[in-house]
This record gives structure tokens, C-alpha cells and sequence, in this order.
């Protein structure tokens, strides 16, 4: 069973099918931000891992005003861009790509740069390089329209997406722990990916 990446253009319909893909994770460690200067001053963050007494499985997709199908309603996608993984034209991932949107605060204004919006590979999938596929292609997508940065927003919660970003050469640039009033236990990561063109 070969992969396949396509890019898709954004719409209702092809938001609706990558929502289909469960973004659902088991929550069994959690990581901790330490702050931590060098010798020349700069600021480095660090993670540490801490296992969680009780595993939960979490779902963003499950929260109010979350889910693929919520933001064409949301955001304007036109400059938006989509990235399926197909599997015997199977759908087993796919990737949605946030560009130029002036409202949306992960982008912060900038021209230069995409956020990863939303990086989702079936369960079943997970593990057989669908989602560094997928990552590579959300790389030349932006490259392609000119980005010199890839920036993602996750949890602490979500560590093995975490790993992942890390892995892909990603460095993890802010956080938050207060970014989530309704979800008081978790902390907002920011990574960033600078790109080649």
C-alpha cells in the first residue's frame, strides 16, 4: 500500500472529509515548560515529560466552536490550502494549511509566514509515515507561496505530537499557560520551523 499526497483546495466539503479522520490521542504524559538561560544570554525552553496518574483519551474535535466544518465559517480559507494522505485512495490523513488570513492570531499579521493549522493521521495510520509526508508537503506548500516560517500550535497534553514537531525540526519558540481559561491544566506551545527556498 503506497502513499499518496495530494494537495486539495479548501472547501466545505473537503473540510468535511478531513474531519472525518479522528484527531483523538490518548493523554498518558504531560510536559513541562522550564525556562533555562545559556551562556550568551539566550533563552532556551525545555520539556519534561511527567506521567498522568489517570490516561484520558482527548478530542478537539469534540470541543464547541472547534472541527474542521467550523472554520470556513470561522476564517476566511481563500488563501488557505489542504494536504490529504490517500491509501489505496483510502483518505489516512491530511494536513490544512492557514496563510495570509488577517484575522487569525497564530499568524500574527505576517506575510512570511503559514501556520500548520490542523496535521491529522487516522489512528490506524499513526506510525507508518503519514505524517512526516504530510509535514514535507505542508514544507513546499508554503515554500511555494513565498513563507520563510512554519509555525504550530499544540498542547503540553499532546506530547507525542510534540515529538513529532521536534523530530521534523521544528523548535519550540513561546507558550502560554494560561492560553486555555476553560482547560486551566493545559499549556499553549508555539513552534517554529524556519523554511528553505
Amino acid at each position: 500500500m503506497s502513499l499518496e499526497i495530494r494537495q486539495e483546495v479548501v472547501t466545505p466539503q473537503t473540510l468535511a472529509e478531513h474531519g472525518r479522520i479522528s484527531i483523538a490521542f490518548t493523554v498518558d504524559r504531560v510536559l513541562a515548560v522550564t525556562l533555562a538561560e545559556d551562556n550568551a544570554d539566550a533563552i532556551e525552553l525545555t520539556l519534561t515529560e511527567a506521567p498522568v496518574p489517570s490516561p484520558y483519551v482527548k478530542d478537539y474535535d469534540i470541543v464547541d466552536g472547534e472541527g474542521p466544518t467550523r472554520w470556513g465559517r470561522i476564517f476566511d480559507t481563500s488563501n488557505w490550502g489542504m494536504i490529504g494522505a490517500y491509501r489505496d485512495n483510502l483518505r489516512v490523513g491530511g494536513a490544512v494549511l492557514a496563510f495570509r488570513t488577517p484575522n487569525l492570531w497564530l499568524l500574527g499579521g505576517r506575510s512570511d509566514l503559514t501556520a500548520l493549522w490542523d496535521l491529522r493521521v487516522a489512528p490506524e495510520h499513526r506510525g507508518t509515515g503519514a505524517g512526516t509526508a504530510l509535514f514535507l508537503a505542508a514544507e513546499v506548500w508554503a515554500v511555494e507561496r513565498g513563507a520563510r516560517w512554519l509555525k504550530i500550535e499544540t498542547q503540553n497534553v499532546n506530547a507525542a505530537a510534540c515529538s513529532f514537531y521536534r523530530k521534523m525540526g521544528c523548535t519550540l519558540g513561546g507558550f502560554d499557560r494560561f492560553a486555555y481559561p476553560e482547560l486551566p491544566h493545559e499549556t499553549r506551545l508555539l513552534w517554529w520551523k524556519p523554511l528553505s527556498r
